[in-house]
């Protein structure tokens, strides 16, 4: 590693006599304990390109001092501004656990363990941790929520309520170096991990108090969904539409996702006639929850932040109900049920049995969220990423599965 030959002692007295002891400060908390010249170059570099030091000292004007501390002020948030954020405390943030699988494209490196065996699949992770991963079909996603978060940050610079990743994997804690690396390769702000080596991670969730878990597992998301945790098996576009880069946009169906399936299970025994006499009979009894509640809940928490700071118009998070329902026959209960649980969505399509496909590519959102496997599948089609949530009377007798085991 290159050492700085410079003076440090002597650059922080010349700092201290221009009146600039915020840089001096900042210097002596985060480099100056016992590290002297050791310190590295980047440091003198930062200060450097945020003040000419030389033109401090020898600034004569009557405002020189005001001139001092403006310039040490901008050095210190130039300083801050180059560090990476910081993780939230998980009990303020919502929390998004994402599989290696789902965050990268392991493909490649899948067959590898299928044919040739675990102990070949690490041996070639370790043997290419310094490639980074190609990224997988929740990248967008998470690079969206990061997105929210730089927003959050500048509105509200010492809150905690924001998302914060989680990357939660079976892999062995060998492959997890080629995992860090690929992470500060793309500049992911993603500092927890949970690597189980062969087991199940889901026992992990709720003690990393988990919010939605995202998987291309699905024995493994039917299992959160049993422990009333969000989740959803992901499924990759067949191709790839461009998504917006400065605002989250997230598309929920309506019974059996974000309600729960009491409605199907009348359309399914009793038929559609029956099924729109019980909803305008029981129009202004709320729905019960289904598993994605209380995600919706959760980015309306952050949406209500922005619209604190009269941020609704430019809001960079979007949410969306695509449903199957009518709008006249079967929609109001839809809709007084969030109003009773005070949740709103910006959207509500009601599509009377037409194909979602078409909408959702309009809609273009980083993931929508469907009990029913031919919505996924029409939304692939037409290049949108498409979580299965296996929930409900739809599920009964099947398990949608893309990968024999593992995340």
């Amino acid at each position: 590693m290159v050492r700085s030959q410079f003076d440090f002692e002597s650059l922080l007295t010349s700092c201290c006599k221009a009146s600039s002891f915020l840089i001096a400060v900042y210097w002596l908390e985060h480099h100056g304990k016992g590290k002297g010249r050791d310190a590295p170059l980047s440091f003198l570099v930062a200060i450097m390109s945020a003040i000419e030091v030389k033109d401090v000292l020898n600034a004569k004007d009557e405002n020189g001092e005001d001139t001092d501390w403006a310039a040490a002020k901008v050095a210190f948030e130039n300083l801050k501004s180059t560090k990476k954020p910081r993780p939230p405390k998980p009990q303020h943030a919502v929390t998004i656990a994402v599989s290696s699988r789902t965050l990268f494209n392991m493909v490649k490196e899948r067959k590898i363990y299928e044919e040739e065996g675990l102990e070949r699949y690490v041996t070639y992770q370790e043997q290419h941790e310094d490639e980074p991963l190609m990224p997988g079909v929740a990248f967008p996603f998470v690079k969206a929520l990061m997105t929210v978060n730089a927003r959050l940050r500048e509105l509200y610079p010492d809150s905690e309520e924001l998302f914060d990743i989680v990357l939660m994997t079976n892999n062995h804690a060998q492959v997890g170096i080629r995992l860090i690396n690929s992470i500060n390769y793309y500049d992911l702000t993603i500092e927890r991990f949970c690597m189980t080596g062969g087991e199940s991670p889901i026992g992990y969730l709720k003690a990393y108090m988990t919010n939605l878990y995202l998987s291309k597992d699905s024995e493994k998301v039917q299992e959160a969904i049993e422990e009333g945790i969000a989740a959803a098996t992901m499924f990759t576009a067949n191709n790839e539409n461009p998504l917006s880069d400065t605002q989250l946009r997230v598309a929920f169906d309506g019974d059996a996702v974000l309600f729960s399936d009491e409605s199907e299970i009348i359309v399914k025994k009793h038929g559609l006639d029956t099924f729109f006499e019980h909803e305008k009979e029981f129009e202004n009894l709320p729905l019960a929850q289904g598993p994605l509640k209380c995600f919706l809940e959760s980015l309306g928490k952050l949406q209500r932040k922005f619209y604190t700071k009269n941020e609704r118009i430019d809001c960079p998070v979007r949410t969306y109900l695509v449903t199957a329902r009518s709008a006249a026959s079967s929609g109001a209960r839809v809709l007084k049920t969030l109003r009773s649980w005070g949740l709103e969505v910006d959207e509500a399509l009601f599509l009377a049995g037409a194909p979602k496909g078409p909408l959702l590519e309009k809609i273009r959102p980083h993931i929508f969220f469907d009990d029913q496997m031919f919505h996924i599948t029409g939304a692939q089609e037409l290049g949108t990423i498409a979580a299965h949530v296996p929930y409900g009377i739809g599920q009964k007798g099947k398990l949608i599965q893309q990968n024999p085991k593992g995340q």
